[in-house]
């Protein structure tokens, strides 16, 4: 059998033209997504992809694109997403989300009034929940002032139970003070009743009344000679608090904290209050819940103290807290011991999480692991880019009207403490004392011990630490920031601390100089010297002086002021008194001076003695804890 022959191969003409041009079709253009800083819509679970692409402003298939890019499939306009698919949604577009949690068909139960105590330092807020739960927290305080936000459940002796947070009346907590009041039911503002209305107290009043939450006044320390009840409504009269004695609905209750006295009266009126308002939370679903505290142990990484505020939180969660996730492993209680599951109003403290979250940032459940991550790192993303919006828009403004160059330094500061809370509180007070002359760069901060880290950060920087109640450092760590010669400072009570890097502050700023008057003298009399020889110069006036004010100094400039005008400004010459030279000569003597290339005097005259001096800024403490720097 014959194989076929295969076909001859034919060779290809070269091409010797050019090829066609075929015609240029542009792409489609695509719509560019754009940010939209500063617009805040409402989400909340089961709202739909149309609903959505109505608030943002966007068309449905932008949406869609940005579904696909995230990896959720939702092919129908009309179909509900979840707010976390929303949440990922609006991050794409540069658009800020408000959570609404709807309640329609969960089971909804009377739930405990969460309670904050307020009030200006040391007017007895922390005695009065010793008393309540028969403990002693304040002897435990260092300088006896409260200087963290703490969280727990009291059992009143009629047997209801109320949660208590307890905040810190000093300036600097002003932020711990404001979350305090954002997560609570009732406010109880302790005004001391031989103290009256402070600063704090009317900060305290003004969060109130901004998160809209209604005031039970508690004047303590009745017990006292000096008290005096009656001037302490008056004044909240005049603050503008509706007391019920006079017509209003804010309720006063006399107590003393250190005697027991009236706290039976407290508690009827809280109970009163929480009965009125009818506080009601969902306790099926997922919880929703705000952060109060964090902070980082040593044997279970970062810690977080909530609030639940809705459903009922239990291990085993994925949850997302601000720009933070992890998985639920252990809840434990106020007591430190592990709970099951935790309600609505209760506070808890949360293991798992995977980074330290901020205080006030909203506790979330998610689906799954993968939601977690895009969420947070979503929502890091975001956090540094308002940063660094923040940091750009930071800085030292110097006054129009200031002629001469005044000559800046910065100090560099790491900031440890032992929770979240305090470091925020402690970074933006000491951020508050800039001036014209020092910047406070703070370049890191931190919870828990110093670090062989921080010492590191601290020698490649030059920075100062500054450590807030936090436990003493391991013995290496502390070898290593002498032998670099770090300058660390530990304090445990915050007036100590604001006082030393305040002092710090002054010390290290370069001042500005000034020209002052140290003294002055009037012409008496003038006398020619004629006929000097060659070396001593040229014929001269001496004015005969008597020094009325300070001190005419030799090494000094000299201004002459005839009817209140400068008539002349120069470099005194000679300076004797009783014939001899002299330095200086002080007040109520008479001399004889001569000013350089200067002759016109008149009897009359005044001349000023002028003085370099360099003035340094103050560090300012008021009576109600806030400092400042003034240049």
């Amino acid at each position: 059998m014959k194989t076929p022959r295969k076909p001859k191969r034919e060779k290809k003409e070269k091409r010797t033209q050019a090829p066609v041009e075929a015609p240029y079709v542009p792409p489609k253009p695509k719509k560019i997504v754009r940010s939209s800083p500063g617009k805040i819509i409402d989400i909340f679970d089961g709202m739909t992809l149309a609903e959505l692409a109505k608030r943002t402003g966007e068309g449905i298939d932008i949406l869609q694109d940005i579904l696909s890019n995230i990896g959720e499939q939702v092919s129908l306009e009309f179909q509900p997403i979840t707010m976390d698919v929303a949440e990922l949604i609006a991050m794409e577009l540069g658009i800020d989300v408000k959570r609404v949690h709807l309640e329609k068909g969960a089971k909804v139960e009377t739930r405990p009034a969460v309670v904050t105590v307020m009030g200006h330092v040391d007017h007895g807020k922390t005695s009065l929940l010793d008393s309540l739960r028969q403990t002693s927290v304040a002897a435990k305080e260092a300088g006896g002032i409260t200087q963290h936000l703490g969280a727990f459940v009291v059992n009143m002796s009629s047997g209801a139970s109320l949660t208590f947070l307890d905040t810190p009346g000093h300036a600097a907590f002003s932020a711990m003070r404001a979350r305090g009041a954002a997560v609570t039911d009732i406010v109880v503002l302790v005004v001391a009743a031989d103290d009256g209305v402070m600063p704090q107290t009317r900060e305290a009043m003004a969060h109130a009344q901004a998160a809209n939450v209604p005031i039970v006044v508690a004047i303590n320390k009745c017990d006292k000679p000096n008290a005096d009840p009656q001037k302490v409504r008056i004044q909240l009269c005049s603050e503008g608090l509706a007391l019920e004695e006079m017509g209003g609905d804010v309720q006063v209750v006399e107590i003393s904290a250190t005697k027991n006295i009236g706290l039976d009266k407290l508690e009827e009126a809280l109970l009163l209050q929480a009965e009125i308002m009818d506080l009601k939370a969902r306790i099926d679903g997922d919880a929703h819940a705000y952060v109060v505290e964090a902070r980082v142990d040593r044997g279970h990484g970062p810690l977080a103290t909530a609030i639940v505020r809705s459903g009922t939180l239990v291990p085993g969660l994925h949850i997302v807290v601000g720009a933070e996730w992890g998985r639920i492993r252990v809840l434990r209680d106020m007591s430190g011991q592990p709970v099951p599951s935790v309600g609505p109003s209760m506070p808890v403290e949360i293991e798992g999480l995977r980074g330290l979250p901020l205080a006030g940032d909203e506790i979330m459940v998610v689906s799954s692991e993968e939601r977690a991550r895009k969420l947070s790192n979503g929502r890091k993303i975001r956090l540094e880019q308002e940063r660094l919006r923040k940091q750009s828009e930071e800085k030292v403004v110097m006054p129009e009207d200031v002629d001469e160059k005044v000559e800046m330094v910065e100090m560099t500061l790491i900031v440890k403490a032992d929770v979240q809370g305090t470091v925020q509180a402690v970074t933006d007070t000491l951020k508050s004392l800039n001036s014209s002359q020092v910047l406070v760069n703070i370049v890191h901060t931190g919870v828990g011990a110093i670090s062989q880290a921080d010492v590191d950060l601290a020698q490649a920087c030059g920075a100062l630490i500054v450590g807030f109640n936090i436990r003493n450092m391991p013995s290496s760590v502390d070898a290593a920031a002498r032998q670099a010669k770090i300058n660390i400072r530990l304090h445990r009570v915050i007036y100590h601390l604001l006082e030393d890097v305040g002092n710090l502050i002054v010390s290290m700023a370069p001042g500005i100089c000034e020209t002052q008057v140290a003294g002055e003298a009037q012409i008496l009399n003038i006398f020619e010297l004629k006929g000097r020889s060659k070396a001593k110069g040229d014929d001269a006036k001496i004015a005969g002086c008597r020094v009325i004010d300070g001190r005419i100094s030799k090494t000094a400039r000299l201004r002459v002021l005839r009817s209140g005008e400068m008539v002349f400004e120069g470099n005194c010459q000679s300076l004797k008194r009783e014939k001899q030279d002299v330095e200086a000569v002080g007040k109520g003597n008479e001399c004889g001076l001569i000013i350089q290339e200067y002759d016109g005097f008149q009897i009359g005259d005044v001349i000023q003695c002028l003085e370099l001096v360099n003035r340094k800024p103050k560090f300012v403490s008021s009576e109600s804890g806030a400092v400042r720097i003034e240049c």
